[in-house]
């Protein structure tokens, strides 16, 4: 099998553990499996400003590597900050999102550098807060901003009232945006075929490295599509079921227990062979 060249990391319920810290032992595992020369690229639904600060932690403003930002929106070079990659929705689209969410009484978000816009106050943005260090600002004319371009419209709410409201979304937005609970009470709303997934490609083709040379680990359906097209999809095992079911590996131990430590020594840094066989669909 292809030796794995490159590691794609989610944040949230993978990397981090619920306590937001990421563990000595996971910090000097991600250090060596650089030093050993394979690429790191974090992965997060999360603004740059959000992540930035765990890639300070691990050294990744000292070495070359990539975050991709805003579920696959954009791509930040680690060592020098730059943006390399970005796409946003398409001003109409966004606006039908906004105007069907609006209608049916949700509010929505959107993340620009360090602050999170909201269109009215509410419990899942003070989470929200608490989660990502953003300070929230409410928009009086949030529908002018919308029609401004965004790079994701994120909608909080009731996972049992958000279902609904994503079959409906679905139904009007068809194919001109892609949508996925990034959390059980985050409805995102991203452009077109774009997620971890086409963002992890466009890395990986940037820096040379061949599709079965990457390995991918998330928990989440925000991961779905980078642990489908990474040549190695790894499951956390306190991730959804349904990530599970489509990923080639699910880690032994959680997030808690330094499940990515625990991986990357054994099949990495160790001589455990990594499954072959994978299915690309």
């Amino acid at each position: 099998m292809t030796p794995i060249r490159m590691i794609a990391l989610d944040l949230d319920d993978t990397l981090l553990r619920s306590d937001l810290t990421i563990s000595f032992r996971t910090r000097n595992t991600i250090k060596r499996v650089e030093s050993a020369g394979i690429v790191v690229v974090l992965a997060s639904g999360r603004v740059p400003a959000a992540l930035e600060q765990f890639a300070r932690l691990l050294g990744m403003h000292k070495r070359p590597g990539y975050l991709i930002c805003n579920n696959g929106t954009m791509i930040q070079e680690s060592q020098t900050g730059s943006i390399v990659y970005e796409i946003k929705i398409p001003p109409e689209t966004a606006l039908i999102a906004y105007d069907l969410a609006a209608a049916e009484g949700f509010p929505v978000q959107i993340y620009e550098n360090d602050v999170m816009y909201i269109s009215r106050f509410n419990e899942f943005a003070d989470y929200d807060q608490k989660l990502t260090g953003l300070r929230q600002v409410v928009v009086e004319n949030f529908r002018a901003m919308v029609a401004a371009g965004v790079y994701k419209l994120l909608i909080p709410g009731d996972p049992m009232i958000l279902k609904p409201l994503e079959a409906l979304l679905r139904t009007y937005l068809g194919d001109t945006a892609t949508l996925f609970t990034s959390k059980p009470y985050f409805l995102e709303i991203l452009p077109p075929a774009t997620d971890k997934g086409t963002a992890l490609a466009w890395v990986a083709k940037r820096a040379g490295i061949p599709r079965e040379a990457v390995l991918a680990i998330g928990d989440s359906m925000n991961d779905e599509g980078m642990i489908r097209w990474a040549g190695v999809g790894v499951a956390m095992s306190n991730g959804d079921d349904r990530i599970k079911n489509i990923a080639a590996i699910v880690t032994d131990k959680s997030n808690d227990d330094d499940g990515i430590a625990n991986l990357i020594e054994r099949y990495i840094l160790g001589k455990k062979l990594l499954p072959s066989g994978i299915r690309y669909d």
